[in-house]
């Protein structure tokens, strides 16, 4: 089926994008699009004037709106990036399906995993492309790890470790993040889950253990999971914010698969490691800080501009997008699963939700 991007690449025009929410990260999806070809970000949303002022300054032209719902009767977009807090969610989406036009959605996706099959349906009814902005594995030293086991070089993959520690005072740019009662596996536990099923594909089950270890919020900051994959694999998914290291390795994901042939590893710094049988070979997979970027987010940064490049280039070749709606489904169901684990005690199977 011809997309509407084929039809602007055929006619010489820019796709059109739409983004309500120009908060914190918000910021890193706008300067991501100003660099990709082929794009025109023409309206911008946000209830806050003062962010909106900030957000539209990036801008030689673009329309502004305190009001979703007013930007949307006004239309004249393709694409419009929802980059607002998980409430708002389910609305924007709906609204944006009632209006039919492409979507793309921060993560997490929804409130429940109710909410986010009804979000996929709404937008699956009118043809459209629904991606959610799971950026972790479109970071490029993950990126490599997984398209390296993809490749077989290490034989079928039976064991991984994913694991983010932390101390870094995330509360700072986002203080919303400790006055939810779920925090860090919704937060960042999804990225790190999301790598997991990149990487061994599906799982089968789940079981995890929390803690709150800061006595100033009100989630939990520390969480350990234990997967079994449709494959047969196992991974331990690990993420923590109040882990006290030095060097500080925010905001990196370390990573270790063992296969049938060899095994890879990730670790701090971005050194990737192959070995197989007694051959080791070493990669250095520091990722650039572009121009608008600055360390230590720059590989999070980059991999904003590299995800939102994917949703361009899947909407051109008719393709589904690798993190659309429909596949998060899983991915958020891994959360829903982990904090029902960690509440009952016990394994959850992904067929109970």
């Amino acid at each position: 089926m011809t997309t509407l991007q084929n039809e602007r690449v055929k006619r010489g025009l820019k796709m059109k994008v739409a983004v309500i929410g120009c908060g914190f990260f918000a910021m890193n999806q706008l300067h991501a699009w100003k660099d990709i070809d082929g794009v025109e970000v023409v309206a911008l949303c946000d209830r806050d004037p003062d962010r909106l002022a900030i957000a539209s300054a990036l801008f030689d032209s673009v329309a502004t709106f305190t009001d979703a719902a007013e930007m949307f009767a006004v239309g004249e977009f393709d694409v419009v990036d929802i980059a607002t807090t998980v409430q708002s969610h389910r609305p924007l989406v709906e609204m944006a399906a009632a209006h039919d036009v492409h979507v793309i959605c921060q993560k997490p996706f929804a409130l429940n995993i109710d909410d986010a099959r009804a979000m996929v349906d709404a937008v699956a009814t009118t043809g459209k492309t629904l991606m959610i902005h799971e950026n972790f594995r479109w970071q490029s030293a993950v990126r490599r790890v997984i398209d390296e086991v993809r490749s077989g070089i290490i034989g079928t993959p039976f064991f991984g470790r994913v694991s983010f520690r932390s101390g870094y005072d995330v509360y700072a740019g986002q203080p919303y993040l400790a006055e939810g009662e779920r925090f860090i596996i919704e937060d960042l536990g999804i990225h790190i889950l999301d790598i997991a099923r990149a990487l061994f594909g599906d799982a089968k089950c789940i079981t995890a253990t929390t803690r709150r270890i800061n006595p100033a919020i009100k989630g939990e900051d520390v969480a350990t999971m234990l997967l079994e994959h449709e494959g047969g694999a196992t991974s331990v998914v690990d993420c923590s914010y109040a882990t006290r290291r030095f060097p500080e390795t925010f905001p990196e994901t370390v990573i270790e698969v063992d296969g049938e042939l060899g095994t890879i590893r990730l670790d701090a710094g971005y050194q990737m490691s192959i070995q197989i049988g007694e051959a080791v070979t070493t990669h250095d997979l520091n990722p650039p800080v572009l121009p608008w970027a600055s360390k230590p987010w720059h590989n999070i940064q980059e991999s904003v501009r590299i995800i939102q490049q994917h949703f361009v280039d899947s909407l051109a070749n008719g393709v589904e997008p690798e993190t659309s709606g429909r596949d998060n489904l899983q991915t958020f169901g891994l959360v829903e699963a982990a904090y029902l684990s960690a509440r009952d005690k016990r394994t959850v199977t992904m067929a109970e939700l």
